[in-house]
């Protein structure tokens, strides 16, 4: 389509040339480049519904210049594409924003949560912990009286068949010489026997413990004699205990003589 312009040389004188087609306002092709930026940025994927009203309008500009519609309607509507096309692109943005800041939001509770989780376990944890502390605490109590019962119970028990005392190396456990062997005698009579079998459960029943069997005699005789009498009863005692069931590493003989 061959289009006339008319140019004013002067007053009264007017000059018509044809010309053979039309050339498109600046405006449009800022329009055109401005879409097909967008359209191959965010905007396609973010804010598609903006981006298409962009599209009809740039549509429109461009069949009012095809149509050979005035420059200023033409100018207009390509105008008028353009900021529908940097509305399209500030949506995109927003729509952007938005969700970086949605994401934000949900890592900073996932975050949030997950250190409540651990807050949690923790303080569980150290409940656990004191719990089992208690307990530990309560049974080792128990524990503790239960030996003190026991220990208690023993000596009551040796206590009728012994004499006890308790001194600074320990309890000491006394049989009288005269009830268990006969003057000038290491040998263990039946009734002997009876009282160190009582001894030897008592002993037993109070644990891993270390033992000291210690033999005396009278004045009588020479001191060199008394102590032989006396280490030999000493052992007499320990062999009996041993054959009761004391381990032999837990029990030693010693001869005092008439020292003590």
């Amino acid at each position: 389509m061959n289009r006339v312009r008319t140019w004013w040389l002067g007053a009264g004188v007017s000059l018509a040339l044809a010309c053979g087609a039309a050339v498109a306002p600046q405006e449009l092709h800022n329009a055109r480049h401005a879409y097909t930026q967008a359209s191959q940025g965010p905007a396609a994927q973010l804010a598609p519904a903006q981006l298409d009203t962009a599209r009809q309008a740039l549509e429109r500009a461009n069949v009012a210049f095809g149509s050979g519609a005035e420059q200023p309607v033409v100018r207009d509507l390509a105008y008028i594409a353009e900021r529908e096309v940097a509305i399209a692109v500030s949506a995109a943005a927003l729509e952007q924003a938005n969700r970086n800041i949605a994401k934000y939001e949900k890592e900073e509770e996932d975050l949030r949560r997950r250190q409540q989780r651990e807050t949690q376990s923790e303080l569980e944890r150290m409940k656990r912990e004191l719990e089992a502390q208690k307990r530990a605490i309560q049974n080792e109590r128990e524990a503790r009286l239960a030996v003190e019962r026991n220990r208690a119970a023993a000596l009551r028990s040796l206590s009728q068949i012994a004499q006890v005392s308790e001194e600074e190396r320990g309890i000491v456990i006394t049989l009288s010489g005269a009830a268990l062997f006969a003057s000038n005698d290491s040998a263990l009579s039946a009734n002997v026997k009876e009282k160190l079998r009582e001894v030897a459960r008592v002993l037993l029943e109070q644990g891993d413990s270390t033992i000291l069997v210690e033999g005396h005699t009278d004045s009588r005789g020479s001191s060199e004699k008394n102590h032989e009498q006396s280490l030999l009863r000493a052992r007499e005692v320990r062999a009996y205990l041993i054959s009761q069931g004391i381990p032999t590493s837990n029990i030693q003989a010693a001869g005092i003589g008439e020292d003590r």
